[in-house]
């Protein structure tokens, strides 16, 4: 028979109980090391792990007050908080025991002991012991899981007014729970401060969770957001967590929000209301503990007006408001910017020494910035790409303009064009997904799909 997991320490200055102590516990335990001198725990420990100490209360003749063992003790703890201490004396004060017990102790033995039960309450102890070190070590874990999902290294750059407005705002919402609507123009940073108000937040060493409302199909929505039980729809190979699940404890942001079909709206704000959902194919209630940051680039007062967003949904997700500044409004912030990509990517591509001169300067800042910050970024690694010296100047901007949609010449590829069409055809339908993908003949998940790709290749 297979010998238990488990590494026993054992310090008792009487050296006859060491002896009967060995011949017991060797053929039970992995590894069984004896001391007499106490002053030989803290080295031995911190030279290989054990899972249990088996601890004499008394080493010195004729003291029997437990108080050497129970320093000890609590070295021990100190030292290894999750290893299980077996107390053992001959003296049965049942005083001495609830302090010991107090100070951290796993059990507590009298001499003399019955094998039988004291093989037995080693061994709850060693799985006590195992039990602690894997909690602990899922804990640390999912420490640095959250960490590594909460880690960003992009920065909120810039130091304009209406920018320092913003993050003045930010910095007092943060601190509450309220739910947070984000409103700007696309490229504006919405994602950016979500991330900032987690960071500020009481929650931020729990998990931030982001959900691309406008990436999510209707057939998908409930069991993205809310979870499915195995077997409950065809492709339910295996149980599955929703994102409100993920997110308990921490930060759910919903971006696209304006993007969410009407009927679909009543299920979130239930979910909202009630602070409890179903999993798909189970009608078990799960409770969710989530604070909501949601962001849209759209007027959702306006399609309030017009019948295309719920005005109790509104009201759920809005407590306080946050509106972005566009790019163009931002003054001196676009050198701030265009100088901090320009040495993003001049590190990225090995260019060094690159700079962007004053002519070029002022048509970064005449220019009106359509795409906001995520054009600067990439009109700045074109420009980087494409360099042939050390010095950018204004033709090295690709930049489009205004009208350029009837005017081929200003065209280098089809993706251009394909890109001036989708957002034209947003724009004449106030950002609504659904009217310009039937104005384009696409379906609606399709004008998504380019409109996201458009974005990343601008």
């Amino acid at each position: 028979m297979q010998n238990p997991k488990g590494n026993i320490l054992v310090i008792d200055d009487n050296k006859s109980i060491l002896s009967a102590l060995e011949i017991l516990l060797i053929p039970e335990f992995n590894e069984v090391t004896l001391f007499s001198n106490p002053n030989q725990i803290l080295n031995e420990l911190s030279k290989k792990d054990y899972n249990l100490v088996i601890l004499d209360m008394n080493f010195k003749a004729g003291v029997n007050t437990g108080n050497e063992g129970i320093y000890w003790l609590e070295r021990i703890k100190e030292a290894k908080p999750e290893i299980s201490v077996v107390m053992i004396t001959a003296y049965g004060d049942i005083n001495t025991a609830v302090k010991a017990l107090k100070s951290g102790a796993s059990d507590f033995i009298l001499k003399p002991w019955d094998n039988e039960k004291m093989i037995a309450t080693l061994k709850l102890a060693i799985q006590l012991n195992i039990s602690k070190t894997e909690v602990l070590q899922l804990k640390e874990r999912e420490s640095g899981l959250k960490k590594e999902i909460n880690r960003d290294e992009r920065n909120i750059i810039g130091s304009s007014p209406q920018l320092t407005n913003v993050l003045n705002l930010v910095k007092k919402v943060a601190k509450t729970d309220a739910n947070v609507l984000i409103t700007g123009e696309n490229g504006t940073g919405k994602e950016l401060i979500a991330q900032e108000i987690h960071r500020l937040s009481s929650r931020s060493k729990e998990v931030l969770v982001s959900v691309d409302m406008g990436a999510l199909s209707e057939t998908l929505f409930e069991s993205e957001l809310f979870g499915h039980m195995k077997g409950s729809f065809t492709d339910a190979l295996e149980t599955r967590q929703g994102k409100f699940e993920i997110a308990d404890k921490g930060t759910l942001f919903l971006d696209e929000i304006g993007n969410l079909s009407f009927h679909l709206q009543a299920k979130l704000l239930a979910v909202i209301e009630n602070r409890q959902f179903s999993r798909i194919g189970s009608n078990q209630l799960i409770p969710t503990n989530i604070r909501l940051i949601c962001a849209t680039n759209r007027n959702l007062e306006n399609m309030v007006h017009d019948g295309l967003f719920r005005e109790d949904l509104l009201y759920r997700i809005n407590t306080i408001q946050v509106e972005l500044p566009p790019l163009r409004e931002r003054g001196n912030d676009i050198f701030i910017l265009a100088e901090f990509f320009l040495k993003k990517y001049s590190n990225k591509y090995n260019k060094p020494n690159l700079k962007i001169n004053q002519q070029a300067h002022e048509k970064l800042l005449k220019y009106s910035w359509p795409g906001n910050i995520r054009e600067l970024q990439h009109t700045i690694e074109k420009a980087v790409i494409l360099s042939e010296s050390s010095v950018i100047k204004p033709d090295d901007f690709l930049l489009r303009h205004p009208g350029s949609l009837n005017n081929n010449s200003s065209f280098t590829t089809l993706e251009e064009m394909e890109k001036q069409m989708i957002q034209q055809a947003l724009e004449k339908n106030n950002g609504n997904f659904t009217a310009a993908a039937e104005q384009l003949g696409i379906t609606r998940q399709t004008l998504y799909n380019r409109f996201k790709k458009s974005e990343d290749v601008q």
